[in-house]
């Protein structure tokens, strides 16, 4: 059998047609195609392929030169420009495009349908679109180009060389990225769990959870326009229960600072007025006098004027007692 792929080398077929590219038309003609073969056979026997001494590689030499006499122009010039033609959204599977380039060029170039040449074809479709998507992340630059990359599965080093980026800057945005997809799938996780929830209850649920608007929408399938009316509902709640807090807050307060001086009774006042002096012997620190008058219940208005006034508890006694 006819050697005609070595590793690490571009098949026969391929190299057989880039050494027919190199040659004009008048090198095809009857007349000049033995010696033009020739020619040939002796350049690509450098490249470690016999072509000069092997029947098979010879046959399949003479095959390409008839074809190109009989289209009139260079196989490679066809290919290189159905490749060169295609974008990011024409390959959305190389296989696929790889055979419809065949299907195409067959038409004129029979021997180019070859079941042989679809792994080479799609190899370099593959290529073709790895260098349009480095294209890409360049021409979107900085941390957009990184993430694209990422996007598409580029190994570290690759996504390194290509955009010549540090790897602590490569480490930075691939943990950003990496944050972010965990946030997704978090989010995700919390629509599997609402799914009989209403709306109203998934987006309270979400906001509580603190999932930003911009997912909630995408990931909820759920409209702006909802999500600001929860808000405000939320916000009115919030209101609501803020006030009622405050109210309650305040009513305790007022019960444990008790009763105003006009609204204690004479023998209360006098009872209240005994134990400030008590707690008066024992101790001049205000911190402690007001911890102690706390825990006798006594009225902060007595406690306020008893470290702000003491002498006006004696006024204050003599009213109690009349």
């Amino acid at each position: 059998m006819a050697e005609n792929r070595i590793k690490g080398k571009e098949p026969l077929w391929i190299l057989i047609e880039k050494q027919i590219q190199g040659y004009p038309d008048e090198d095809f003609s009857e007349a000049n195609r033995l010696e033009t073969a020739r020619k040939i056979a002796e350049e690509l026997d450098q490249t470690g392929y016999n072509v000069s001494k092997s029947g098979g590689n010879w046959l399949r030499l003479r095959a390409a030169l008839d074809a190109r006499d009989r289209v009139g122009r260079p196989f490679m010039q066809d290919f290189d420009q159905a490749v060169s033609a295609l974008g990011l959204d024409d390959i959305k599977d190389t296989y696929s495009t790889a055979m419809k380039i065949i299907r195409d060029l067959g038409k004129d170039w029979t021997a180019f349908l070859a079941s042989e040449h679809r792994a080479d074809v799609d190899g370099i479709i593959a290529d073709r679109k790895t260098d349009l998507m480095v294209a890409k992340a360049r021409d979107l630059s900085g941390e957009p180009g990184i993430r694209y990359l990422l996007s598409e599965s580029f190994e570290p080093q690759v996504i390194m060389e290509v955009l010549g980026i540090s790897e602590e800057e490569y480490k930075r945005v691939k943990s950003k990225a990496d944050a972010e997809l965990a946030e997704r799938k978090r989010v995700k996780e919390l629509l599997a769990k609402l799914q009989n929830a209403s709306e109203e209850d998934r987006i309270k649920r979400l906001l509580k959870e603190n999932v930003v608007e911009e997912l909630i929408i995408e990931l909820g399938g759920i409209e702006q326009s909802a999500i600001d009316a929860v808000k405000k509902a939320m916000e009115e709640e919030l209101a609501e229960q803020k006030r009622k807090e405050e109210e309650l807050a305040a009513k305790k307060a007022a019960e444990a600072a008790g009763p105003a001086l006009e609204d204690i009774a004479p023998d209360d006042m006098l009872e209240y007025i005994e134990g400030i002096r008590e707690i008066l012997e024992f101790s001049d620190v205000e911190k402690d006098i007001r911890t102690m008058c706390e825990q006798s219940a006594i009225p902060k208005a007595l406690v306020d004027i008893a470290i702000s006034d003491p002498g006006k508890l004696d006024e204050l006694e003599k009213e109690a007692e009349g």
